[in-house]
């Protein structure tokens, strides 16, 4: 059964990237990469991809600046109402719009695989409100940036499934229960 997953990494306070979209941080932490919830098991499970236009751009940057070809064989979506380039050899197809109907095609090309919504945070929030997401994997690390790009700017319940450590990172599995449920005290009252 395809699944829809949403796997990525936080800081400790919750954002993807700094106001200025820098990664810096993540890419600084220490990482067994053969350790717990690692990226080469969860990409080989993986049939199809969607991402925002700005983890899109953010990619390509930085395959520029490395001279790296495009890390994907799968199809990949990328989300945005704007033109943007493809490389070469990248199988890069391009929507806006609802994620449900998106979804469909994803699922088709996933062919019985999993599909990852890479990011970002609104994106994977999107296919939340459709109901279409059923895990998130996350990888915090020990850095606290105070403002950026939220993980998951959504009111949701989730439940814990699985953690670990990996490396500097602790990492951990929910499902998605679905919207938050408001039928709990708050505070004052």
């Amino acid at each position: 059964m395809t699944r829809t997953t949403y796997y990525t990494a936080t800081t400790l306070d919750g954002f993807l990237a700094d106001p200025d979209d820098s990664l810096a941080w993540l890419m600084r932490q220490d990482l067994d990469e053969h350790g717990p919830q690692n990226y080469a098991e969860f990409i080989a499970r993986i049939g199809a991809l969607v991402m925002g236009s700005t983890t899109y751009e953010w990619v390509l940057a930085h395959l520029a600046e490395t001279g790296e070809p495009w890390y994907y064989p799968q199809p990949t979506w990328v989300m945005t109402s704007r033109e943007l380039p493809v490389l070469a050899g990248a199988d890069v197809r391009f929507a806006h719009g609802d994620v449900t109907e998106v979804h469909e095609h994803l699922r088709a090309a996933a062919d019985g695989k999993d599909v990852w919504v890479v990011g970002g945070g609104d994106l994977a929030g999107q296919f939340a409100d459709a109901g279409l997401l059923d895990e998130v994997i996350v990888s915090i690390a020990p850095v606290v940036l105070g403002a950026g790009r939220p993980l998951l700017p959504r009111r949701m319940d989730l439940r814990l499934a699985e953690t670990a450590r990996n490396g500097a990172f602790v990492t951990a599995r929910y499902e998605v229960d679905g919207p938050l449920k408001e039928d709990r005290p708050t505070l004052g009252g």
